[in-house]
């Protein structure tokens, strides 16, 4: 058979699967679990089509993730006695619902989430999910979600593809996208435009100050992992005023940061020992500008987070360099990255799968950095370092796996100090207006021992 009749035959098994969005959502029954993908793949027309059905069915679980718009099935009336939806890392956008009994978190590390799928998750009675237009060889793209999809696809009765045309192509790698051969049906939807994803709320001076600090640490030839929000992105934007050169990427998400440093001439993958000249990622969201530089870019590698995020994998890059941010921390060295007390405000992520990764690299250091203070919604100033944590809050990492603290006010090695070394130098990163309650505290708990320096 000639290339060309192959080709031919795609197209034919494309049309022959075609279907409506209404169509292809009259699949799902009341009490099936529907998998919506991850992060900009969320389905659109097929999500607005399985709101329009909400009024027949019930107790139906939907799996997602970082959701950048709001499903339509969220603005139903009464959406929580049809819908549940299980995030396994949540937006600003899910967090809103949790209080309705709407949206739940699903706990992981990340590294873990294509196994979960393969192993132990009740298996999706249908997977519905964006991706590019299908290719000559037969293949729609995930664009920048490989994340789990294939791991979940091959755990799914049902697969539903939704053509956007907006949607990169991001190249692989492995496991970036899925035949034609292995769909169910495919939905040509309104092409909307990607999600886009913002910047937090930085705060410029401290974000500044904290990535100095990290930057001094960087050697010629780094391989990075850069977190979301201000103080990576503040990293990011100090090393390309730096005279730093032959970077690296390795990371779960592909930030914005990623790309500025590129154009700026500092990531070229040459010193990696593993997928050399590429920049390899589990995900990634961002601006416009960052999904076409992401598009048939062939330095950008798409690739699951079992490998992106597999501690050996990690270890195997020397002078691995993490760079994650804390919600706040306590005396001990523990650290909360993901809640507020018992509420839920994001998701653990691989933030562990990095931390450990990077230490155990030749020249490797992973960094939690935060802001030593922050502001409630009345104004009042608080410190992130607390003498314990806040009841309820979430250990994303233990205090014997953190290596390198930064605030504002410095930067501390935490490996092999005792409790009260380990209290005297987080005390030390705190703001002076809360230094000396820190003391009294840290007094009280037994971990201060009173030597010639005072905090």
């Amino acid at each position: 058979m000639a290339y060309s009749d192959q080709q031919q035959y795609y197209k034919e098994m494309y049309q022959q699967k075609l279907t409506t969005a209404d169509e292809a959502v009259k699949l799902i029954k009341s009490g099936d679990w529907v998998d919506y993908g991850w992060c900009s793949g969320h389905p659109v027309a097929l999500d607005q089509a399985l709101a329009r059905r909400a009024e027949e069915l019930e107790n139906v679980k939907v799996r997602g993730g970082i959701a950048l718009w709001t499903p339509a099935i969220f603005q139903v009336p009464d959406a929580a006695s049809h819908f549940t939806w299980n995030s396994w890392h949540l937006s600003g956008i899910e967090r809103k619902y949790m209080k309705e009994g709407l949206v739940y978190y699903s706990p992981i590390r990340y590294s873990e989430l294509p196994r979960y799928y393969r192993e132990h998750v009740e298996r999706n009675n249908v997977i519905m999910m964006q991706v590019s237009p299908m290719d000559k060889h037969g293949y729609f793209n995930f664009g920048p979600n490989a994340s789990h999809l294939m791991a979940a696809c091959e755990k799914s009765d049902v697969i539903i593809v939704e053509v956007n045309e907006n949607m990169p192509r991001c190249l692989g790698g492995f496991q970036e996208g899925i035949h034609v051969s292995q769909v169910d049906y495919i939905v040509e939807g309104d092409n909307p435009p990607m999600g886009i994803l913002g910047n937090g709320k930085p705060d410029p001076e401290v974000d500044r100050a904290v990535a100095s600090y990290i930057v001094e640490e960087i050697p010629n030839g780094a391989c990075l992992q850069l977190g979301i929000g201000g103080m990576p992105n503040a990293v990011g934007a100090m090393i390309a005023e730096s005279d730093l050169k032959d970077l690296g990427v390795h990371t779960e998400m592909y930030v914005e940061s990623f790309k500025d440093l590129t154009l700026a001439g500092k990531i070229t993958g040459a010193k990696k020992s593993i997928d050399q000249g590429r920049q390899t990622y589990a995900f990634g969201a961002g601006s416009q500008d960052f999904y076409d530089f992401l598009d048939n870019n062939p330095q950008c590698m798409s690739v699951p987070v079992d490998y992106t995020n597999d501690v050996r994998v990690i270890a195997s890059l020397d002078n691995f360099m993490s760079i994650n941010n804390a919600v706040d921390l306590d005396l001990y060295g523990q650290i909360n990255a993901e809640s507020s007390g018992i509420r839920q405000i994001s998701g653990a992520g691989g933030q562990l799968d990095f931390v450990l990764g990077a230490y155990l690299s030749k020249g490797g250091k992973s960094f939690i950095c935060c802001s030593s203070t922050f502001k409630d919604k009345q104004g009042v100033v608080h410190s992130r370092i607390r003498p314990t944590l806040k009841e309820g809050s979430i250990v994303t990492d233990t205090r014997a796996n953190i290596h390198w603290l930064v605030t504002e006010y410095g930067k501390v090695c935490l490996k092999g100090l005792s409790t009260w070394e380990k209290a005297e130098a987080i005390i030390g990163l705190a703001h002076p207006d809360f230094r000396e309650e820190l003391i009294k505290e840290a007094e009280k708990q037994g971990i201060w021992r009173r030597t010639n320096k005072r905090a």
